[in-house]
This record gives C-alpha cells, sequence and structure tokens, in this order.
C-alpha cells in the first residue's frame, strides 16, 4: 500500500501534530508512505519529523507560491495516480485535491479528515454548495470525534453515509515518560505556580480569557502559552495594557512541550470551539490537572475527567484554578480521572483505524 499524506504546511497546530505522528507511526509499520505539503517551509515538526524519518520523501509544492493558489491543482493531480491511498487534511488541500480528482480518472482513493466541529465555509451560501460537491470526491470522510462526527452528518445531510468516525490519538508514552525541567531552569521560583496552554493563536483559540483570569490570582501565579499565529501580537498587547506581561510568557513554537507539560502545574486548554484537540489529549495524559472551555470537541472528551468551565468567563476560570491550588486531595483526584480518560485516544488504536480503512476501501 503506498499512501501519500497531504497538509497545508506543518506550522503549529493539531492537524499538523498529526500528520507529523501519521507519518512516523506508518513507517515504522512498513507503510509506504510520503508527504506533500502545499508549503514546505521548515518547522518544528518538520524538524522533528526528518529527524525521526529521514528517509521519508516530503514533496514542497508551494515553490514560493500561497497555499491558496490554484496552481496547487494541476500539481497535485500528477500525484494523484502514483498512490493507492491519498489523505487530505485541512482547507485550501481538501479543495485543491477535490478539483484535481476532476481532471481524469484517478487511481488513489480519497480520504479527508474533518478536524473541527465547524468552520466559516458552512455559512457561506455559495461555498457550502462547493462544499458538498467536493466532499463527493472522497471514498470516506474522516470525523475525529463525536461532536465534529455529529456536526459533519447533519452539514452533509444526504452525503452523511461517507462520514466514518476515528478518535484522534497521541504516543502517550511520549508524554508520560518526559523528563520534567526543573522550575529554575524556566526562569521561575519553585513557589510558583505555573499555568499551561498549547494552542496557536488563532481566532478558534481564547488565550485572552486565560490571560484575564491571573487578574483574579496571586501575583506567584504565571502563565505560559505556547505556540504562534496571527493574533499573538495582539495577546501580548493585551498582556501588557493589564500589566501582565511580567506574568504572561509567550514560548512561541516548542519542541519540548511534554516537558513543559510535565513542568507546569496545571494545564489549560481555552478555547472557542475544538475538534478532538491533540492538546488536550496531551493535558489529559500529563500528569497535571486539565482544564478546558465547555465548547464543543471539549466538552464529551473532558466531562467528569477533568474541569470544565464557561466559555469566555475569566472569573469562573480563576475560582477553579482557586480550588486546584488549595486543596491537595481535588488536585490529585483531577489527575487521576484525566490519565485515566487519556488512554481512550492512544496513537496505536488511531493508527490502526486509519489501515483497516484504507485497506478496506483498496478491496472494494
Amino acid at each position: 500500500m503506498k499512501v501519500l499524506q497531504v497538509i497545508n504546511s506543518l506550522n503549529s497546530g493539531g492537524a499538523e501534530k498529526l500528520v507529523t505522528d501519521l507519518c512516523i507511526a506508518y513507517l515504522k509499520k512498513g507503510v509506504d508512505v510520503e508527504l506533500a505539503l502545499l508549503n514546505g517551509k521548515k518547522t518544528a515538526f518538520m524538524d522533528r519529523l526528518t529527524k525521526i524519518s529521514p528517509e521519508l520523501k516530503i514533496h514542497d509544492l508551494g515553490e514560493g507560491k500561497s497555499m491558496y493558489s490554484p496552481t496547487h491543482i494541476f500539481k497535485l493531480k500528477r500525484l494523484l495516480n502514483q498512490y493507492d491511498v491519498v489523505h487530505v487534511h485541512l482547507f485550501p488541500s481538501f479543495y485543491w485535491v477535490g478539483f484535481a480528482s476532476f481532471l481524469g480518472n484517478v487511481r488513489a482513493k480519497l480520504f479527508y479528515t474533518e478536524h473541527n466541529t465547524t468552520n466559516r465555509r458552512r455559512n457561506h451560501p455559495l461555498l457550502k454548495h462547493i462544499d458538498k460537491i467536493i466532499y463527493k470526491r472522497y471514498t470516506k470522510i474522516i470525523s475525529i470525534s463525536d461532536a465534529v462526527h455529529e456536526n459533519l452528518q447533519e452539514h452533509l445531510g444526504k452525503l452523511r453515509k461517507l462520514v466514518y468516525q476515528i478518535n484522534n490519538g497521541i504516543n502517550l508514552n511520549e508524554v508520560s515518560s518526559a523528563k520534567p525541567y526543573q522550575k529554575s531552569d524556566l526562569g521561575f521560583d519553585q513557589t510558583t505556580t505555573l499555568l499551561l496552554q498549547v494552542s496557536s493563536f488563532t481566532p478558534q483559540k481564547d488565550q485572552k480569557t486565560l490571560i484575564e483570569s491571573l487578574l483574579h490570582l496571586p501575583e506567584t501565579t504565571h502563565l505560559i502559552l505556547v505556540g504562534d499565529g496571527p493574533l499573538r501580537a495582539e495577546h501580548e498587547k493585551l498582556a501588557a495594557s493589564l500589566k501582565l506581561s511580567d506574568r504572561v510568557h509567550f514560548y512561541g513554537l516548542r519542541s519540548d512541550v511534554p516537558r513543559l507539560l510535565k513542568t507546569v502545574d496545571i494545564v489549560v486548554l481555552s478555547s472557542n470551539f475544538e475538534g478532538l484537540s491533540l492538546s488536550c489529549v496531551e493535558g489529559l495524559a500529563s500528569g497535571k490537572p486539565f482544564m478546558a472551555s465547555d465548547v464543543p470537541g471539549l466538552t464529551e472528551v473532558v466531562q467528569g475527567h477533568g474541569i470544565l468551565f464557561p466559555k469566555g468567563d475569566h472569573e469562573s476560570l480563576a475560582v477553579n484554578i482557586t480550588k486546584l491550588t488549595t486543596d491537595e486531595v481535588y488536585y490529585k483526584d483531577v489527575v487521576e480521572k484525566c490519565m485515566i480518560r487519556s488512554k481512550d485516544f492512544d496513537i496505536e488504536d488511531m493508527v490502526e483505524g486509519y489501515l483497516q480503512c484504507y485497506t478496506d476501501a483498496i478491496k472494494k
């Protein structure tokens, strides 16, 4: 079986991490896999991938062009008949591979993984119609969680039979075996309470609420924000305007996230909506209490295990943080429940699900 993974880039993000982990896992299982990127610039995920799997062939389709350039359609068309399976992630890769499939017979079975519960195209009359035309070009649409599955089926209507659910997963051992830093290694006193959020700075995320929660917490509570994106500067200005610059630490893109998870006291994901966030699963597996916004894509994963707080409610978030830091029994109970829940999202289960799906499609 020859497989091509297609994604916009390997910048920071859950889908990018998923593709990186999938390629590594496939190669370990002897699957002939290659990767195509609309933008092949060097990133932390790219470095990790080439370090662990230097034999992986990577097609950089960008050549300096925007990933929204329709010229990608013709580049992808030349690739589609070289593989048994072409597995696509994110927009606009989703459209470009779909359009490329109209340009003649396609040997490959096309798969698309839907990573979010919603997107702006679903509220645009023309794009909503185009969406359904493109979805028809795929053999299977993979949903990554209960919420994504339900929303996607509703969106697709009569095409719902194309949707198949395979929950996202992570390498649990990579997180559990990570060695924590000393807080002093990061420039903090041992008495500092450290909060951590790992996510891109985009409209989907809600670092604003987490930053504002510090206004209700002791000055010894600090926040580490890992990630990058178009809204990072806006959040840096917010921290400065609230006189919190000395307590909010912007770490950018990092390759040592498992170690950071093991170092901090509480892991948080403040968001407006999710699919099945890998940062969420890593938080559950970190051995630290995990807190998340009560929004689609997080609620069904975290409820009954970690702590949910109302979206955008920085005061409620602060109250929950205070309870964790002042009640040792409660803290340990939340950690235990989070660890149990994380075992439902092992990457091995996800990989086997994908490979079985590929095999079934090729046989048909």
